[in-house]
């Protein structure tokens, strides 16, 4: 959380074209604190309150991004994307290619379970704008990369949607990022070396991936994505090519997301290189359950993860 709110602040102190608008985010500091102190340090004309109308204010910031400002919305909850689907997909993200205009916005949105939120407010609907053209699609699974990649964001000509796992706010500890870091847009990392299989994964799944091969004692590789559109094929080809072996992990439903594009890729692309049929770790597809068993049973977890990872390797 203190990541994106740096990120936020030194953006703001940069660049006199960027701003932020959204509900609550003045005096309040947002729904779960990120824009806390912003109102005070840069006023309200620059950390804008809004009405409740998503598609109002986002269809504002597509107006004020036309011309020539450098807007960032934040949505309260990532679910809450239904109301502006519509200004995003077919206005936003089709406005550089019908016209020329570049049209940089940026929509930050608290994403994921694990926060006994329930069916309304703790969805993954990142996979809804994958494959859009004209669109970024990010989704930071490190402190360093929840700076850096909306750092990135903020300085990108095109709409970027930013999924910014809630869970995570909080819960997710390291050394503060460098000031000023960029993390490239579109380029995927290994964030830790293996030879006997590849898990595929981004956000929150981070973390789970990590823990899950320590529990096993695997010698596996983990590929965060951090930017899910457009894909960064050439690094997922390039692990598979090593261990021969992939699991897919995401929190979003299993029938969405961006596994089914990564699975595309494996079998289009890196089927040759396959010594078991790649694996798919998500949750079922229903909604996030609110009892918090039944959240709990639903997620992605290390335990769940390592038998998953666990089977692919006796295959």
């Amino acid at each position: 959380m203190e990541a994106v709110r740096q990120a936020l602040a030194d953006a703001l102190r940069d660049d006199e074209r960027v701003f932020l608008l959204g509900e609550d985010i003045g005096h309040f500091g947002g729904a779960f604190g990120v824009t806390k102190g912003l109102s005070d340090e840069f006023g309200q004309h620059r950390v804008l309150d809004t009405p409740i109308s998503e598609e109002g204010f986002v269809g504002a910031a597509l107006g004020a991004a036309w011309m020539g400002e450098r807007p960032v919305v934040e949505l309260q909850f990532a679910d809450f994307v239904t109301c502006p689907f519509d200004t995003i997909v077919t206005v936003g993200a089709k406005t550089h290619w019908r016209s020329g205009q570049p049209l940089p916005v940026v929509i930050r949105m608290p994403s994921g379970g694990g926060v006994r939120g329930g069916p309304f407010h703790a969805g993954s609907p990142e996979g809804w704008f994958v494959g859009q053209p004209g669109l970024k699609v990010v989704c930071p699974g490190t402190v360093e990369d929840a700076y850096g990649l909306l750092r990135a964001a903020i300085d990108d000509p095109d709409p970027v949607l930013v999924f910014e796992h809630k869970r995570l706010y909080r819960s997710l500890k390291a050394s503060p990022p460098i000031p000023g870091s960029r993390t490239p847009l579109g380029r995927a990392r290994v964030v830790r070396p293996g030879a006997d299989a590849t898990i595929v994964t981004y956000g929150s799944g981070v973390q789970t991936a990590l823990a899950a091969v320590d529990t096993l004692g695997a010698d596996a590789e983990v590929v965060d994505l951090r930017t899910i559109w457009p894909l960064d094929e050439t690094t997922i080809l390039a692990s598979l090519e090593k261990t021969s072996r992939v699991l897919v992990l995401q929190e979003a439903a299993r029938s969405t997301g961006v596994a089914g594009l990564v699975l595309s890729l494996v079998g289009r692309r890196g089927f040759e290189l396959l010594d078991a049929p790649p694996a798919l770790h998500a949750p079922p597809d229903t909604p996030v359950p609110f009892a918090p068993v039944l959240e709990d049973a639903y997620l992605p977890s290390p335990g769940s993860t390592a038998r998953a990872l666990e089977e692919l390797l006796a295959y």
